[in-house]
């Protein structure tokens, strides 16, 4: 299988992907990225949404998708400022 199958795993995976490029668009790190995805892929694993297979296999592509910077768009359309802030803390 290389793609989900499962209707609620595709709604669930473009959910988690456009949460994740909407914290991009607001200069998160690739780390801040994991930590919102872990935690939302475990509260499908807590919730038992998705069947094992399925949830096995949404865990798979989010953990490739978040690792391939291709996936994301930076604030200004591209990937020169994708995590770089222009604010200050």
């Amino acid at each position: 299988m290389t793609a989900l199958q499962n209707p609620e795993a595709i709604r669930h995976f473009q959910s988690l992907c456009d949460a994740c490029q909407g914290l991009v668009s607001r200069y998160h790190s690739p780390s801040e990225l994991r930590l919102y995805a872990d935690g939302y892929l475990h509260a499908l694993r807590r919730t038992s949404v998705l069947d094992a297979q399925s949830q096995r296999r949404l865990e798979e592509l989010i953990d490739r998708w978040i690792l391939d910077p291709s996936s994301f768009i930076g604030p200004e359309g591209g990937l020169n400022t994708l995590y770089e802030s222009g604010r200050a803390y």
